[in-house]
């Protein structure tokens, strides 16, 4: 990634976690082949680096689902509580067109369109992480964020929207 799209990815997550009154921390880090790598590379264990899925409704709208590492969405859980019967992962293109982050970088931090997040309710298990580590569209860096935190600045639904790997 060129260094004009580093620096509007990092501009992009910092002003949205500024403008929503989120405290992050944007670490430098090598490029990761896996989550287990990208969250040592984080300073975190793999169950507190979230992975940031688009997800694509029946009406060609979207939401972010943030799941934990070591844990996959469940679509089950994830349409009951959305309220609909079909749910889809868009195409690769399609999620960057939508949010401008590429495959393995995304965040709803900055993201192009905004979307309703949902968290998975297994990061506020007690004891719930000081930081958790996400995505920063680009992938050379990542963010630490303190769960709540994330929560209430993109006024989340938290829920049972996963299950162990």
């Amino acid at each position: 990634m060129n260094q004009s799209k580093v620096n509007e990815a990092l501009t992009r997550v910092s002003l949205d976690a500024s403008r929503r009154d989120i405290s992050i921390e944007i670490v430098p880090r090598e490029a990761a082949s896996s989550l287990e790598e990208a969250a040592e590379l984080m300073g975190v264990i793999p169950a507190h680096l979230l992975k940031t899925l688009v997800i694509k409704r029946s009406d060609d709208t979207y939401l972010f689902a943030l799941i934990p590492g070591g844990r996959k969405l469940s679509w089950p859980k994830l349409r009951a509580e959305v309220g609909v019967n079909k749910l889809s992962l868009p195409a690769a293109d399609i999620a960057y067109d939508v949010t401008r982050y590429v495959h393995g970088t995304i965040t709803p931090f900055g993201s192009h369109t905004v979307l309703p997040v949902y968290i998975d309710s297994s990061v506020f298990q007690e004891p719930v992480p000081e930081v958790i580590a996400l995505g920063c569209g680009e992938p050379e860096h990542g963010l630490l964020v303190h769960p709540r935190a994330l929560a209430t600045g993109f006024d989340a639904t938290i829920a049972d929207i996963s299950e162990p790997e």
